[in-house]
């Protein structure tokens, strides 16, 4: 069995409250969740949320969307995923944040066929980078999430979940799954109110369905310069640095 797991929370320091925002009607996590379940090979989602008040309303949103939810650490995420593995039954995981509400679920599927043919303990697309940032996929056994989960000290391997797993090739068999082409200047995550007026924007491209796969996505913004424009000057997080496979 494989199982989504969408980490989401309120309290974003750069843009509090976003998982919850409008996007063409629908909320932020509404969207990642029904794309995510579109993946022919996801047989489940949970969205492992933080125990802290502020984060009621994920818990009410994922009671409407008739979706499991699972509540933990608010700072050690790599905690809260490992404890909501355990939850629903030691299951492969794969991991997916609800400030992408572009996840496209063939790209989900493309890499879990990755990781189930060539046999690894982790499987992502984001070394080297050549989708969309905001298509992130990141694929793992239990087995290796737990190993993690035991092994892993420093702050940012507890906050981003999976460092510890690329960062230990003696440890973790890897893999990455590459496009064809390298489309990763193109910004489709949520962090900044600018990325959230772009993905509203595409969204309208499409009449606010979310039918859509990213390859229609990005025939728009290749198409509409001024598009893919309105983000691209946002900053990303710094995150570990990560070995490619």
């Amino acid at each position: 069995m494989i199982v989504a797991i969408i980490q989401a929370r309120m309290n974003s320091y750069r843009l509090p409250g976003k998982v919850l925002a409008d996007v063409g009607g629908r909320s932020m996590l509404a969207r990642v969740v029904d794309r995510a379940a579109r993946a022919e090979y996801v047989d489940g989602i949970v969205v492992a949320t933080t125990d802290q008040a502020i984060d009621d309303v994920i818990v009410a949103e994922c009671r409407l969307l008739g979706v499991r939810s699972f509540r933990g650490s608010e700072n050690d995420v790599l905690d809260r995923y490992y404890r909501a593995a355990l939850d629903v039954g030691r299951h492969t995981v794969v991991r997916i944040t609800a400030d992408c509400p572009l996840a496209d679920p063939k790209v989900i599927d493309r890499v879990v066929e990755g990781f189930l043919v060539h046999t690894v303990d982790y499987a992502s697309n984001v070394s080297p980078r050549t989708y969309p940032r905001g298509l992130d996929t990141e694929v793992m056994t239990f087995t290796a999430l737990e190993r993690a989960w035991m092994y892993a000290c420093a702050p940012q391997e507890r906050e981003h979940v999976t460092p510890f797993m690329y960062t230990h090739p003696e440890w973790f068999r890897t893999l990455s799954v590459t496009n064809e082409t390298d489309e990763s200047d193109l910004r489709w995550t949520v962090d900044e109110q600018a990325d959230l007026d772009m993905v509203r924007a595409l969204y309208a491209r499409f009449d606010n369905r979310d039918d859509f796969l990213w390859k229609d996505a990005l025939n728009v913004a290749r198409a509409n310069p001024k598009l893919a424009a309105m983000n691209a000057d946002i900053p990303q997080k710094a995150a570990p640095e990560r070995q490619t496979a």
